[in-house]
């Protein structure tokens, strides 16, 4: 009895595209609403939208969760005075995490904000009445990344020059390259041995 001829190649293909595909994170209401109200902040005023910037949601996400624990208080957040920011020793860890530096990223402005259940008007307000909004009225900001934890709702703005565009440095391109040349070559080697 012979047995039917079985082609690796769908299962190779679809092995690839996993491997490849990025988890979607469906929780995101708060950070929805808040990019639909910043954009249209900024339309009141005459400027462009923000895009969003994946990068800068990556690192967005990362200090949300460093303040997730942290209570809101007057010296976090959009309330903080001028020079009590809480610093992250591990802040180069962050940006290595979302494939980021300092040089891509010092032109760009963090905002995090607490509120408490993030209700959606009191998050806006946080960002749009309050020292953040200086960021949101410039021109030269084109790109935004948010992200939560908790309470804790961060926006990152990014530019759209080499020193504030959260472009991954090139180490992380050259890693998704291989990881894209490995798969065909994956592929290539299944067809070659059903043959």
């Amino acid at each position: 009895m012979a047995l039917p001829k079985f082609s690796l190649l769908p299962v190779l293909l679809l092995f690839c595209i996993l491997l490849m595909s990025e988890p979607v994170k469906c929780d995101n209401d708060e950070e929805d609403n808040l990019y639909q109200g910043i954009n249209n902040y900024r339309a009141s005023l005459n400027l462009t939208a923000l895009t969003k910037n994946k990068n800068a949601e990556c690192f967005a996400d990362e200090i949300a969760d460093q303040f997730k624990n942290q209570p809101c208080t007057n010296t976090t957040g959009a309330n903080t005075v001028p020079g009590t920011e809480p610093s992250f020793s591990n802040y180069p860890d962050l940006l290595t995490k979302c494939h980021l530096n300092v040089s891509n990223t010092r032109d760009g402005a963090v905002m995090p904000a607490c509120v408490p259940g993030l209700d959606p008007r009191l998050v806006l307000t946080n960002f749009t009445q309050s020292l953040y909004s200086g960021n949101l009225n410039d021109t030269k900001y084109t790109g935004i990344g948010i992200g939560s934890e908790g309470n804790w709702i961060v926006a990152t703005v990014t530019t759209n020059t080499p020193g504030g565009s959260f472009v991954p440095y090139n180490c992380a391109n050259l890693i998704s390259k291989i990881g894209l040349v490995y798969c065909l070559m994956l592929l290539l080697v299944g067809n070659l041995f059903l043959l």
